[in-house]
């Protein structure tokens, strides 16, 4: 694999995105309007489709010739288990996004802005994820904040979209700051910002290790805001449910998850903590699943509900990251990682689900309302697809089998009762009640769309187009067949997993 193969999944997106926002801009008068509509979206498709091809490369190298660093002066890009899983889920959510905002933003004012900075925000995420270097990584992870602060406060009119983008910005913000001087500690004690000097020049026994604590303290409150840990993550829910449902699918699906990636690269370079960054990630998930949870509950709003049950999603990913760096075990990293997949993708089609149901119900009636969970009442009536969709979603995010959501579960499940330890196994029988305890929200959703009469949004509600029915069948499809085949994603799993507890010397 060339340098220039590699790093084409992160320029195509990032050179694509002024080019779509330029052409956007051609013209003023509304013939010329409507076609550019057009123009814009077929451009930001073809990039995201050109994006898959050094992808496929890589891969395909990875698999044969293993991991690979490159760099360009001072920056350092790496190719291994969790970058090209990230790379994997980035892309695939990106794509489907893509295409599903076709109708949905279609006539929106800067409709333009809005595929421009999708594009920048997916090469951003690329780059953050196969970062080898700390500043670099910051710098991704910068570019990466100020495009989704863009994007969540896309419909600038609204009072409330400019309130959660100003809250994600300042949030955001904070956090950057508290990453940076995380970074400055660990270059005036290591001499260097390459994770793998770092990791040699903390290797001898005269470290500072109060401050190699204190670094890492300030990565994970720093990292911890995007990755929204309890009580980091009061940005969320209004981030999430102000932001175009296309940009609420990718804030769930793979912005907090790239954050938690970025958190566990910094991590790494400080030797001799792996234990207590274990101990710290479960107590950390046990506290999201619960809080996510009972906050999930009272939620009238379904973006909103959504939005605080990616809490208690996060916290089955650090539980099983925990368990992984507890331990050592490579089942507990691969069930993570699992889940990290399958949260994207039912997460995903859940958002893009809603989504539909407010472009038939309010957006093509000149409305730009939320969704409120009365609102889904007889809508398999009238929407049966969609019905459909956003059920095998919320149940695959409740556990129920055989969807994709109970096999990585299950994982996570095994790996923690596999330790044999006391407290992990307790933490597995929390995890379980925890899952359970989801189904009380999402349940009622899912009857209130089958078992309800139509309420008066439904029988007004307008035909969907099949831009936006197509990603939501891609995305059934995958939750259903991963639930029965759960191997099929052995090929990026496993490799993500063993990259981790190589990373953290396990």
């Amino acid at each position: 694999m060339t340098l220039l193969t590699f790093i084409g999944m992160i320029l195509i997106p990032l050179v694509a995105s002024p080019i779509v926002y330029l052409s956007g801009r051609l013209g003023t008068h509304e013939t010329t309007l409507h076609r550019r509509s057009y123009l814009v979206r077929g451009l930001a498709l073809l990039a995201i489709l050109l994006a898959w091809i050094p992808f496929v490369l890589s891969m395909q190298t990875f698999l044969t010739g293993g991991i690979q660093e490159f760099n360009i002066e001072a920056i350092w890009l790496r190719v291994d288990g969790i970058s090209l899983l990230a790379a994997a889920m980035i892309l695939t959510l990106g794509t489907l996004v893509i295409l599903f905002s076709g109708p949905y933003m279609a006539g929106e004012v800067g409709e333009e802005k809005y595929y421009a900075m999708l594009l920048a925000m997916i090469g951003l995420m690329i780059g953050l994820a196969c970062s080898g270097d700390l500043f670099n990584l910051w710098i991704w992870f910068e570019g990466m904040a100020i495009s989704s602060y863009l994007l969540v406060a896309f419909y600038r009119e609204q009072a409330a979209s400019l309130e959660a983008g100003m809250k994600y910005l300042v949030q955001s913000a904070i956090g950057s700051v508290m990453v940076l001087m995380g970074i400055a500690l660990v270059l005036a004690n290591a001499g260097t910002l390459d994770l793998s000097g770092i990791r040699e020049a903390f290797s001898g026994s005269d470290v500072n290790r109060l401050t190699l604590l204190g670094a890492g303290a300030l990565f994970i409150i720093g990292f911890g805001v995007k990755v929204a840990i309890v009580p980091l993550h009061t940005w969320l829910p209004d981030a999430h449910s102000q932001a175009p449902s296309g940009i609420s699918a990718m804030l769930s699906g793979v912005v907090i998850e790239v954050g938690l990636i970025a958190m566990l690269r910094a991590l790494s370079v400080l030797p001799g903590f792996s234990l207590s960054w274990g101990i710290l990630f479960m107590a950390f998930g046990a506290l999201n699943m619960l809080y996510g949870n009972l906050l999930a509950l009272r939620q009238t709003v379904v973006k909103r509900m959504l939005a605080y049950s990616s809490l208690s999603h996060i916290g089955y990913i650090l539980l099983g990251l925990g368990i992984a760096l507890y331990s050592g075990m490579d089942l507990g990293a691969q069930g993570a990682f699992f889940h990290l997949f399958n949260h994207m993708l039912m997460k995903g089609l859940a958002f893009l689900s809603v989504g539909a149901l407010i472009y038939g119900l309010f957006l093509q009636n000149d409305s730009h309302a939320s969704l409120m969970v009365t609102d889904l009442a007889g809508t398999a009536q009238k929407y049966p697809m969609v019905a459909l969709a956003l059920s095998l979603a919320v149940l695959g995010l409740g556990g129920l089998p055989p969807l994709a959501g109970f096999m990585s579960k299950w994982q996570i499940f095994v790996a923690g009762f596999q330790t044999q330890n006391t407290w992990i196994i307790a933490l597995m029988i929390f995890m379980a009640l925890n899952s359970v305890l989801s189904l009380a929200y999402y349940a009622p959703l899912v009857n209130m769309m089958y078992r309800k009469s139509p309420s008066a949004q439904v029988l007004a509600g307008k035909r969907l187009s099949l831009a936006i029915a197509l990603p939501l069948v891609i995305m059934m499809l995958a939750v259903i067949i991963l639930g029965f085949a759960p191997q099929l994603m052995d090929w990026v799993t496993i490799p993500a997993a063993q990259t981790l507890i190589t990373m953290f010397g396990k």
